[in-house]
């Protein structure tokens, strides 16, 4: 039986959305936070030797990386649903931002939050480049977005499951405007509005404050 272990609020959210919108049957195992650190617990972190969300274990199989989970999902219970072949037109684009989401979004969101955390000087010439990157990255977004509806262009896809986190609820630990992004906040409502969506925030993080605009 595949198991999702989510770990509230976090980027395992992805996984739960990912299975709602497949409608595949699946068992969630929510895991809260440590009161203190607000890190995963221990019995989390004993799922997989990287310790980090999200995770799921199928068998005797326990994956880590939501990229390989999504490709492992979509391939093994989703008969490819979500994912564009190298015939569609929009398969260049599906790959670029479906890797673009973790690859370089993720990354320097989370190289964000540590400059807060731990007071980085602003005209540290590392973070600052590191800020220019998710900033050009938003940037990209919006031109994209003001062009199609989903990011691989007009079909949904999995590159919409995996880039939302960063756009949404990534926002709870490390905060942006997007009031100068009409077209990013138009997906973000378009996108949010969708049942599965609403069904997999509501069982993973309930009574949490969707971050849709």
């Amino acid at each position: 039986m595949l198991t999702v272990h989510h770990l509230g609020i976090s980027q395992s959210e992805r996984i739960i959305w990912l299975c709602e919108e497949l409608e595949i049957p699946y068992d969630l195992q929510i895991y809260n936070r440590d009161p203190v650190t607000r890190l995963a617990p221990a019995e989390y972190k004993a799922l997989h030797p990287l310790g980090i969300a999200p995770v799921i274990t199928d068998g005797d199989i326990a994956l880590a990386e939501s990229g390989a989970i999504i490709d492992y999902i979509i391939g093994k219970y989703g008969e490819g649903r979500l994912a564009l072949t190298a015939n569609d037109p929009g398969f260049a684009d599906y790959l670029f931002w479906f890797h673009c989401a973790n690859g370089t979004l993720m990354q320097a969101e989370m190289i964000r939050l540590f400059a807060f955390v731990f007071e980085a000087q602003a005209d540290n010439p590392v973070l600052q480049s590191v800020t220019g990157r998710a900033d050009r990255t938003f940037d990209m977004l919006e031109e994209r977005l003001g062009k199609v509806p989903y990011l691989a262009g007009d079909t949904f896809t999995a590159a919409d499951v995996i880039t939302f986190f960063p756009l949404t609820t990534m926002r709870a630990f490390v905060p942006r405007d997007l009031s100068a992004f009409p077209n990013i906040r138009s997906y973000l409502k378009r996108i949010g509005a969708r049942p599965a969506y609403q069904r997999a925030m509501a069982k993973g993080d309930p009574g949490m404050t969707l971050m849709l605009d």
